[in-house]
């Protein structure tokens, strides 16, 4: 398992398909069904390598995406999404804050 490229807090951005996000948490390796990843995965991204749970700009759904389809998002401007404030509890220097830090 090779280490996250990506924090809690950071924007991404998606390279496939274009829509930025925050991370709000990282699995060390893909932690999805079988099913799921037939399904959605199409890329077949790389199962042992890190994946992240995104809250995606303007949306009210969560994403899973693979290491590889992710960018840091170079805006790194303000995230739309109803879950934000439940998770965050605001931003510093274009990064947004746990609102429940890691144990």
């Amino acid at each position: 398992m090779s280490r996250a490229r990506f924090d809690v807090g950071q924007t991404i951005e998606h390279r496939l398909f274009g829509y930025r996000g925050v991370v709000f948490d990282v699995d060390a390796g893909f932690s999805g069904s079988e099913e799921w990843y037939e399904q959605v995965a199409r890329s077949r991204p790389p199962k042992d390598e890190p994946w992240y749970h995104v809250l995606p700009d303007g949306a009210t759904h969560t994403t899973y995406v693979a290491e590889q389809n992710l960018d840091l998002d170079e805006q790194a401007g303000p995230i739309r999404h109803p879950l934000l404030d439940s998770l965050f509890k605001g931003r510093r220097d274009g990064r947004y804050l746990r609102r429940h830090p890691e144990h």
